[in-house]
């Protein structure tokens, strides 16, 4: 066999063998929270209005927050698109002791985001993490142009149907 063809065979075996060990580890690493990124007023005005909507139960005043076309992108669920549905969405909710913090930010003069973590009520750790990337005109306030969220944890898989357990899950709030 020549040289050539055992490099490529070779290069075939690891990428066929390589991506599927290197992305099932036996046990998720240890990691340490992020630190808090201190937010300039007008970017944490954001975080602070979604806090408060969410925990009123506001669909309404949650999808104020957006731009008309915002695009909200829930766990497991197709994105939404638009304030009416992302209202929608949260209609009959109730509300829940949401805390946001932000990790990272960056913001220009009509374009920004928010990278952060969220818990719930007096939880020790973050029980997921979001993007938010923003959108103004100079001069007004910023609005919420995507969102989207993602859980730390799979959630537990599902029992057989025979041997029933009772759940209780919190929603991501984005």
């Amino acid at each position: 066999m020549n040289l050539t063809l055992r490099a490529v065979a070779v290069l075939g075996l690891m990428l066929v063998a390589g991506p599927p060990l290197a992305q099932n580890p036996s046990e998720p690493a240890e990691v340490a929270e992020l630190p808090d990124a201190a937010l300039p007023p007008d970017l944490d005005r954001v975080l602070r209005d979604y806090e408060r909507a969410w925990r009123a139960g506001d669909a309404k005043g949650i999808a104020s927050l957006f731009t008309e076309d915002g695009v909200l992108l829930q766990n497991y669920r197709p994105p939404i698109r638009g304030r009416a549905a992302i209202q929608a969405v949260y209609e009959g909710d109730r509300g829940s002791p949401l805390r946001l913090r932000a990790l990272a930010y960056a913001a220009g003069d009509t374009i920004g985001y928010i990278v952060g973590g969220y818990r719930y009520g007096d939880a020790a750790h973050d029980m997921g993490k979001f993007t938010i990337t923003l959108q103004r005109t100079p001069g007004k306030p910023w609005l919420i142009s995507s969102d989207m969220d993602s859980m730390n944890a799979s959630p537990k898989p599902q029992r057989a149907p025979d041997t029933p357990t009772p759940t209780t899950t919190t929603p991501a709030p984005h």
